[in-house]
Parts: C-alpha cells; structure tokens; sequence
C-alpha cells in the first residue's frame, strides 16, 4: 500500500494514504468529512476512461493514513496536499474537492499559489467561520 510521509505529529511522521492509477493530466480528488479517498470510486472510473491520472487519498485522520492527536486544521491539511503534489511531482493538475474537501482546496490556492495547479473545482462547499471571536481575530 503506497503511503507518503507528510509532516510531523506528537513527534511521529504522519503517513497519508493514497492511490495514483493512470495516465495523462492529472485529478486530485479530495473527500470530505467523514468520508476517505474510497468515496470517489465512481468518478475514478470516469476519469480514469476519460484518459486522466487519477489520484486520491485518505487525509489525516480518515481511512487508512495516520490518526494523529492534532493537525486537523486546513493550513495543516493545506501542507499535506501540497506534500502530495511535491512527492507525486504533479503538475498542470486539477484538484477537486468535496466539502470538507474544498476548504483544503482553498486553502491550499491561497497558500501555495497555482504553480502546480491548472484548475479547482468545488463541490458542496462548507462555508468559513465568519465570527470574530478571539480564536478568530480575522473575523467579522
């Protein structure tokens, strides 16, 4: 089963699960709450008849990838994807994100810019957290 280390957590390496099948422009699908990489079977096949290299993988904490104590914030889930697109070297990709899924897909765009990305797609978007509390000092 094909893993990638991705960052540190309560001192140990977090390892994602991932499966990479095909050929051609890459697809990073990436589930949500409280699903695992699985949950895209159906458009993986699609994809993969419709030419593409179809990615998809557990996050942390979902699946088969590591259930670490802590890391379960989108700027961590963000560094794991883009931890992914390095380790893959994948370029000109298309990520697409589904709920949960699509806040790391944000994320990650306003992080990491789209050096590796060609488009994003989201789908059943969560909304942010607007409120300006004092764990949100961003907030409105």
């Amino acid at each position: 089963m094909p893993f990638i280390d991705v960052a540190e957590g309560n001192s140990a390496p977090v390892r994602l699960y991932y499966e990479d099948h095909g050929a051609g422009r890459p697809v990073v699908l990436i589930h949500g709450w409280p699903l695992n990489g699985a949950s895209w079977e159906k458009q993986t096949a699609a994809l993969l008849a419709a030419g593409h290299r179809v990615i998809t993988y557990d996050r942390r904490g979902f699946g088969r990838s590591d259930q670490p104590a802590d890391g379960y914030d989108y700027d961590t889930f963000a560094a794991d994807l883009h931890t992914l697109l390095g380790t893959l070297d994948l370029r000109d990709a298309v990520l697409v994100g589904f709920s949960m899924g699509s806040g790391e897909v944000t994320r990650y765009l306003g992080t990491y810019g789209s050096e590796r990305v060609s488009k994003a797609v989201v789908i059943g978007v969560v909304p942010p957290f607007l409120l300006k509390t004092g764990d949100n000092p961003g907030g409105v």
